[in-house]
């Protein structure tokens, strides 16, 4: 049998809780927590244990849904939501006139201060068209 004080000394997730006490159900031994006073020893704790995982999992998805409403509420007002731009368009433009003049891709990133990879990315979207002045 392995005993905690609580559950949340034992795993920080309730999935992975409940997947490492169905692991040791599986190899035969018990779980025991004494705060919250479950002990998968019996049908009664095995029962509690998996109703307060299901709350749990009730509640996660709850406040997912309610974070989804509240970007798309957010998004409706006009606000951005996420990283801000590495660079702007004109700073796009001039990366394609400095790339145009010669000067070597990672220089120009260097200089803008961003990875070589994130000035590909936005060199490739302004030749796709998805940036324009």
């Amino acid at each position: 049998m392995l005993v905690v004080w609580r559950l949340d000394r034992l795993g920080r997730s309730l999935p992975k809780l409940i997947n490492f006490v169905d692991e040791l159900g599986q190899r035969e031994a018990q779980f025991c927590s004494l705060t919250e006073n479950i002990d998968t020893s019996t049908s009664g704790g095995r029962l509690i244990f998996h109703i307060m995982g299901a709350l749990a999992e009730f509640e996660r998805n709850l406040i997912s849904e309610r974070t989804k409403a509240g970007m798309e509420a957010a998004r409706n007002r006009g606000i951005h939501l996420g990283r801000k731009p590495a660079l702007s368009a004109d700073d796009v433009e001039i990366a394609v006139q400095a790339l145009a003049a010669g000067e070597s891709a990672s220089a120009i990133a260097s200089r803008m201060q961003v990875t070589c990879r994130t000035l590909r990315k936005y060199l490739n979207a302004f030749d796709q068209g998805q940036i324009t002045k």
